[in-house]
């Protein structure tokens, strides 16, 4: 995958693709968690008013919530909006700090990789026996499958990102 361009913008060439992509996972995951809030505002006044909420909405927040995680880290990548520690980088020249972000990018794809292959290998296992949540019997499995993939778009993020860096000037 090849993204020119810079989600940001400012007179930068059109988005790319690994941009359009990031960005619509985000906009899932937004959406993700907007629901899980609405669920949990309406769970909330109805056990106000009746004293019951809505059944199993634990389950539907955990779930939404680990999907949205993983649908925000692409755009949080490109943005450069990981937390990062600068204690030591403070003063170095710029190249210096271009290639240890580099570095570390390649790192991040690499263990977004495993944790993607791991999420996959676990996702089929667990539509393979079934496994569901407890209140509500809700298939886990495709939301791990579906954190799995993205997982992947991560890595392919990080590598676009750190070719983006090896193409900023000294």
């Amino acid at each position: 995958m090849t993204g020119e361009g810079e989600v940001t913008g400012g007179g930068a060439s059109p988005p790319g693709l690994v941009d359009r992509v990031a960005r619509g996972l985000a906009i899932f995951g937004g959406l993700f968690m907007l629901a899980a809030a609405i669920m949990v505002t309406t769970s909330v006044v109805l056990r106000w008013l009746f004293k019951s909420g809505v059944k199993g909405d634990f389950e539907m927040v955990q779930i939404a919530t680990a999907v949205a995680v993983f649908a925000f880290l692409p755009l949080c990548q490109l943005k450069r909006g990981n937390v990062f520690v600068d204690t030591f980088t403070l003063r170095t020249p710029g190249w210096l700090n271009r290639g240890l972000d580099r570095l570390w990018d390649v790192l991040y794809a690499a263990f977004a990789l495993l944790i993607g292959w791991r999420l996959i290998v676990g996702g089929i296992d667990a539509i393979a026996s079934r496994t569901s949540s407890m209140v509500l019997a809700i298939p886990i499995g495709w939301a791990i499958l579906a954190t799995g993939l993205m997982a992947f778009v991560l890595a392919a993020v990080t590598l676009v990102s750190a070719q983006r860096l090896s193409r900023e000037p000294s």
